[in-house]
């Protein structure tokens, strides 16, 4: 699953390791053969892109994007869960997958950032890695969307994933929903994510549901979990993970 491999290497945060090897990682796409050159054309782009791009910026772009609010969080149980008591479970759940595959996390990153469950993916049998990919597709499919919506390239390695999951959705379902939120990465929804709730007594619960239909009323259209049910339609014979 060497495809795969780039792919999460290529979503992982910018360093100089990674810089100074994008030639190799470009020609081990060719290699690979999961993709057709039709399909090997925009990472091939992205990667060219990176290369004629300082580290720095890279590095700055990539925390802008993916590290400010929820909508294009690389951590997957954010978009199914939020922060609900169901995602600690879905970690351990996780995390037992790995180690029933002989695996353990070596790196300071929670077990659903999705470099770290590609990875995963790229060392299982090809069928088992096209079942995990075609879990998750509806949230590489919703990403894909709000980083077009960005104008980020990144969007070209979510449309990759899709390709590989071999699950066809309804781009038309997706850009509308895309189209209704409200960036969540700015400083002001960002302010407001943060802002610590008053200490109330009994007799303020007046002022208590005053405050909290302001709240709703101004997160009304941001982001917010539970995105799976997004008319995921597996395509038969589709799915390509074969290298």
């Amino acid at each position: 699953m060497m495809t795969l491999r780039i792919i999460s290497r290529l979503l992982d945060y910018p360093d100089e390791a990674l810089w100074a090897h994008l030639d190799e990682l470009r020609d081990a796409t060719a290699q690979a053969g999961a993709l057709s050159p039709a399909a090997l054309a925009p990472l091939h782009d992205f990667i060219d892109v990176c290369r004629a791009t300082d580290l720095l910026d890279a590095q700055a772009n990539y925390c802008a994007l993916f590290d400010r609010g929820r909508a294009t969080s690389l951590l997957l149980f954010e978009h199914v869960h939020g922060e609900s008591r169901d995602r600690g479970q879905a970690m351990v759940d996780l995390m037992a997958q790995y180690r029933s595959a002989g695996l353990e996390i070596d790196s300071h990153e929670l077990p659903d950032f999705l470099p770290l469950y590609l990875e995963f993916l790229a060392s299982q049998a090809p069928a088992q890695a096209g079942a995990g990919l075609e879990d998750i597709a509806p949230i590489l499919a919703l990403l894909a969307a709000r980083l077009r919506e960005r104008e980020s390239g990144y969007a070209a390695l979510f449309d990759l994933l899709i390709a590989l999951s071999g699950v066809r959705l309804n781009d038309e379902t997706l850009r509308q929903r895309v189209a209704q939120e409200s960036r969540d990465d700015t400083p002001a929804a960002l302010d407001a994510v943060w802002e610590e709730e008053q200490i109330r007594f009994l007799g303020d619960q007046g002022c208590a549901n005053a405050e909290q239909d302001a709240h709703q009323r101004r997160f009304a259209g941001a982001v917010a979990p539970q995105y799976l049910s997004l008319d995921a339609t597996p395509v038969a014979g589709e799915r390509s993970c074969n290298s």
